[in-house]
């Protein structure tokens, strides 16, 4: 007979190793290329120390002369608080009472939770790879009748529950559910109770994430941060990537003098090229004008992709329309305090009732933020035009001559 205990143990034995696995490898072709760690995690915080430069203790001299002077290598101490991840499922105690002696519609309740759980998880979690940490979604343009019109819409789902803000001031006391994204235009419908006044310039964050989620890309290539890590970025002038942001169209010659550079300058080896669909459309355009072949690699999650020189090229629908990020996943490490676990109460339960209603929740929790050791080590190309040219669609003239 299946009990509220049942519902327990199989989240715990059967669903939480399957979830973390999904979401740790599954959820994001650039997930799956990052080390995961719990080093350098000290209490709330992470503390690790980021070499930079070489040892200075080397030298040529004669046979007499005095030996090189040793210098140690050279270390800036990274500190970083670690971010709290949630996602929540929420049962009916109906629900468990009608599949008590029905083992398989128990299992297809606990299934199906489970899945949109990892679903909007996954979501998220890819989302946050290409912010600042700030939360923000969007930007409103303009709001009427329940619809609001935004700068992009790339971070936003149906189901989402979102918070808008004007500055530090919250313009809802209650979640927006999104109901309806329009894509093409870049507006979204929302319901809620709340009559809402919105202007231009508002922004819109996931439900209580506002300036707390992971540091993403975003952070890494804010150009107006003066600091990362809680590093200073004008004494350290190296914690600043590659930026190239003029409008270009985008080439196999662009995107090779953005790979020299790094691997010149700061010793960088780029093994993971990540774009917007439009510039991957763009980049394939490219290669057929140019007659060449495209090559296919096989990456970890099961994801295939294009590349160049043999260094995958992955469209993420959370990357801005016009740019390409070249990144060395090896710099990146996930600091966690622990992986995906259940956030228990007393006597270890997962389950509870949610007070003053006949429903259980479960919580699925990790404390972890995002760092990049070598920041200097990554590139952005933005600007990219919509478009290529054709190398071989020629204008034929002809002229007409008159006969006498």
């Amino acid at each position: 007979m299946v009990t509220l205990q049942t519902a327990e143990n199989a989240l715990k034995t059967v669903y939480l190793g399957v979830v973390a696995n999904q979401l740790n490898d599954n959820a994001n072709p650039l997930l799956a290329r990052i080390k995961k760690t719990s080093k350098d995690v000290w209490g709330k915080e992470i503390r690790k120390l980021a070499p930079f430069g070489i040892n200075g203790g080397i030298g040529a001299g004669s046979e007499t002369a005095a030996l090189p002077i040793a210098s140690e290598n050279s270390y800036v101490q990274f500190v970083a608080d670690l971010k709290n991840l949630y996602g929540k499922i929420e049962i009916s105690d109906k629900a468990i009472r009608a599949s008590a002696n029905n083992i398989g519609a128990f299992v297809n309740l606990l299934s199906d939770e489970m899945e949109g759980l990892v679903k909007a998880s996954s979501f998220n979690l890819g989302r946050m790879l290409y912010g600042d940490g700030s939360g923000v979604l969007a930007t409103v343009n303009a709001h009427q009748n329940k619809t609001i019109t935004c700068d992009k819409v790339n971070n936003l789902i149906e189901g989402m529950l979102v918070d808008i803000y004007n500055g530090a001031t919250k313009a809802n006391n209650y979640p927006v559910k999104i109901v309806y994204v329009d894509r093409v235009n870049k507006k979204f419908t929302y319901s809620s109770s709340e009559t809402l006044v919105l202007n231009s310039g508002f922004k819109v964050y996931l439900q209580g994430s506002k300036g707390s989620e992971i540091s993403g890309l975003g952070k890494i290539f804010d150009s107006s941060a003066t600091s990362i890590y809680g590093v200073s970025k004008s004494d350290y002038p190296w914690l600043n990537p590659y930026v190239n942001s003029t409008q270009k169209e985008i080439s196999d010659i662009v995107i090779q003098e953005a790979i020299d550079f790094l691997d010149m300058n700061v010793d960088s080896k780029i093994n993971f090229i990540t774009c917007s669909s439009q510039v991957r459309r763009v980049y394939q355009e490219y290669l057929g004008a140019y007659r060449r072949n495209i090559e296919i690699a096989s990456l970890e999650g099961g994801y295939k992709t294009i590349t160049h020189n043999g260094i995958p090229v992955v469209a993420d629908r959370f990357v801005d329309d016009d740019t390409m990020y070249l990144l060395n996943t090896d710099d990146f490490v996930l600091h966690q305090l622990c992986d995906w676990k259940w956030l228990e109460g007393e006597n270890g339960q997962i389950l509870r009732q949610n007070p003053g209603y006949p429903t259980y929740s479960a919580t699925l929790v990790k404390y972890a933020e995002l760092i990049c050791d070598k920041p200097c080590g990554q590139a952005k190309i933005s600007g990219i035009k919509a478009t290529v040219t054709n190398p071989f669609t020629t204008v034929v003239e002809t002229t007409v001559e008159e006969t006498a």
